[in-house]
């Protein structure tokens, strides 16, 4: 049973009625006091009747709801409704069992995080909400995450984290892959996942380009004491017109493909870009585009369709798929 804001109102006009001392109510007195709180919040309001009164009943009754326990006093040939426990209040358990359910598969969703430390919360706060509110069953296993929670420089995301939310300016170490180890003062702006893999992104204050550091790169970190100068760049829209984290230009291309029929299926459900449309469909290939800014995570994903797809255009997009394959077939050669 969904509960909505109106069903909250009745439920606590009911409490107050139940765990009230000084007057006896009767399914005539407490569909009074219902309507008449319904009313209040709401004058066009034309309250419930008894029928939705016993349901509501019910519902607090059962342990979805808030397994309220009722004593029934009968008075000649009416019935009054009154807590077992004089003590009792539904404001004592605030959310019923269904939802603390429901609040704890959405936390269970939340530890799948891994190596995440702004989390950690999330597994102190389960064990207290199995004893607040006697949760049964186990949610674990049931759903899993792409995640690599070996992946060096993971320990690294929370002091990121909150260097980009305070604006603290950064001194990095950053080793490239063969090359030896330089530190760098930084401007850390933006933290984006791909490919399980996580991308500082942010400024050298000697340039105006933005660069980005894969953490599992980076071998130390130090917070400077000098001021901090932020990014005017909108980051949910930064990414839109590229595959990826790199960005080499400006302007995005539009990139004709095209694949066969049996990948057009896996690729029309689950579309490479937002940009995505179809051209031309035959009995044996499908051509779409993109309208994307050419990068090595292109590339990377085109040839990792194989046989299966072919670069149309543009023609020097077309010749770099082309070399990298005569590449790649000469290490069988």
């Amino acid at each position: 049973m969904p509960i909505n804001k109106n069903a909250l109102i009745r439920y606590h006009a009911l409490d107050k009625c139940f765990s009230n001392p000084g007057r006896n109510f009767d399914i005539n007195a407490l569909l009074e006091a219902v309507n008449e709180v319904l009313f209040e919040h709401n004058q066009n309001s034309i309250g419930i009747q008894k029928r939705q009164l016993y349901d509501d009943i019910r519902f607090m009754q059962s342990s979805q709801g808030y397994a309220i326990e009722l004593e029934k006093i009968r008075s000649g040939q009416r019935v009054f409704y009154r807590y077992k426990n004089s003590g009792f209040s539904i404001n004592n358990n605030p959310i019923n069992e269904l939802e603390a359910e429901k609040l704890k598969s959405a936390m269970m969703v939340l530890k799948r995080f891994k190596g995440m430390p702004q989390f950690k919360w999330v597994n102190e706060l389960l064990p207290k909400m199995d004893q607040a509110f006697s949760l049964k069953g186990n949610s674990e296993g049931t759903m899993s995450f792409e995640n690599n929670p070996y992946l060096k420089g993971l320990d690294f995301l929370d002091p990121l984290f909150n260097a980009i939310l305070y604006q603290k300016a950064l001194e990095i170490t950053y080793k490239p892959f063969d090359k030896e180890p330089y530190t760098v003062p930084f401007f850390p702006y933006h933290l984006k996942q791909f490919n399980s893999r996580w991308f500082l992104f942010g400024r050298n204050p000697a340039y105006d380009n933005l660069t980005n550091f894969p953490l599992d790169r980076i071998f130390k970190l130090n917070e400077l004491d000098i001021p901090y100068e932020g990014s005017q760049i909108n980051f949910e829209e930064y990414f839109d017109d590229v595959i990826g984290v790199t960005i080499n230009q400006s302007i995005p291309e539009i990139i004709e493909i095209k694949v066969t029929k049996r990948l057009w299926h896996y690729i029309s459900t689950k579309p490479i870009h937002g940009s995505q449309t179809k051209k031309k469909s035959q009995s044996t290939f499908t051509i779409f585009s993109l309208e994307v800014i050419p990068n090595l995570e292109l590339e990377k994903l085109i040839l990792s369709f194989g046989e299966e797809m072919e670069i149309l255009s543009p023609i020097h997009f077309r010749k770099k798929i082309k070399t990298r394959l005569k590449k790649n077939i000469e290490q069988y050669e």
